[in-house]
């Protein structure tokens, strides 16, 4: 396939730009000139260190709106690196750089799409609306939930969402993600008493107390899952205790736990029993439960239609929606009552050095961005 050379030229632009999280480097100032000349409404949104971008070209319902971040996890060892990170390379038919699979060639597609789009249909129905920020791939504070908060208190609603997160995993578009699972951390500290291992009846040993109670919630089964979701995960990321001598016991053991959670289940309800299974331990501890988002899904309508029809018709096969996964900005966005899917390049090198994305998928997922615009705004 000959690739549109706007979108691979903006992908490298993109990419050369070192946007670190919550840096930015002027990639939302590029996208709002390019959006600007197509009739878009610029509005800058800078929360602290973030800065976020709402663009929006018509007045009415329905709102698609294209969701995206361009900052970019650290490069890691450059010297493991065949180029340089932000020195956009072709090699082979693959763009190589920061970012190219997450999320700057996703965001070259949507711009160019979205150009196509405009220059074919100016009196399309409903608007277009881009959501960009600088704080997805880091602590996601001052990013699209923010936006999102400015947008629900002046009641300004997205119907569509399309996240360009890397959703593919073998082939462009052959997953899309229609949901998402909750998540849920628990930071707990089991308090004992310190003490000399010669004179265990003097002390308390917190890690002897804490571990039938461990493995009752490692063992613990939490739900069934459902036609969409997996069974809800529990897995223990981090613990630690002692002084780092073997004759000491240690006063207190701190231990890292999430939740991956399906919509079968409510965050309280698995605080409600995680905390029953502690206290049926007698253990003393404290615990901080950090909400890191709600479960969402978009089963069904006219979005996951549309993008599920544009990918056969560009690709010529169909594609598997899944809620696999980590999280993503559509967290944000599925509370207000919009429809969500994540639609992006091949993950396969995501965060990894030497991150590429082949050519070929940046004109295919063009194609399919500019596709389901088509379907929903031009009926």
């Amino acid at each position: 396939m000959k690739l549109d050379t706007d979108v691979l030229a903006l992908a490298k632009d993109f990419i050369s730009r070192p946007s670190i999280t919550p840096r930015d480097e002027g990639c939302q100032a590029l996208m709002a000139q390019r959006l600007s000349n197509c009739g878009f409404e610029i509005e800058s949104m800078v929360f602290d260190d973030t800065t976020n971008m709402w663009a929006r070209r018509g007045k009415g319902d329905p709102v698609f709106c294209f969701a995206g971040h361009t900052d970019v996890v650290p490069t890691g060892d450059i010297s493991h690196w065949h180029t340089p990170p932000f020195v956009p390379t072709v090699i082979d038919g693959y763009l190589h750089g920061r970012g190219a699979a997450d999320m700057k060639g996703s965001l070259a597609a949507m711009v160019v799409a979205t150009e196509r789009f405009v220059a074919k249909h100016p009196d399309h129905q409903g608007s277009i609306a881009f959501l960009i920020t600088s704080d997805e791939e880091g602590p996601f504070i001052n990013g699209t939930t923010r936006v999102i908060d400015t947008l629900e208190a002046r009641n300004e609603k997205i119907t569509w969402s399309l996240v360009g997160e890397p959703s593919s995993t073998l082939k462009l578009g052959d997953i899309v993600k229609n949901g998402r699972r909750g998540s849920l951390t628990g930071n707990l500290v089991v308090r004992g008493v310190q003490g000399h291992v010669a004179y265990p009846h003097l002390a308390d040993n917190p890690i002897h107390k804490a571990a039938p109670a461990l493995t009752e919630l490692a063992n613990m089964h939490w739900d069934n899952g459902n036609a969409f979701f997996p069974p809800t995960s529990f897995q223990i990321a981090n613990i630690n205790g002692g002084t780092g001598t073997s004759n000491v016991i240690p006063g207190d053991l701190k231990v890292m736990f999430n939740f991956r959670y399906s919509t079968e289940v409510t965050a309280q309800a698995l605080i409600e029993r995680v905390e029953a299974i502690l206290d049926s331990h007698q253990l003393d501890y404290a615990i901080d439960w950090v909400f890191n988002g709600l479960p969402f899904l978009t089963g069904g309508g006219p979005l996951l239609e549309a993008t599920k029809q544009a990918i056969e018709e560009v690709t010529g096969y169909a594609t598997d929606p899944q809620t696999t996964g980590g999280t993503s900005d559509g967290r944000f966005i599925a509370p207000t009552g919009a429809q969500v899917i994540e639609l992006g390049p091949v993950n396969a090198t995501i965060h990894k050095v030497n991150e590429s994305v082949k050519v070929d998928d940046l004109e295919l997922l063009t194609l399919c961005y500019e596709s389901i615009l088509e379907k929903l705004l031009c009926k």
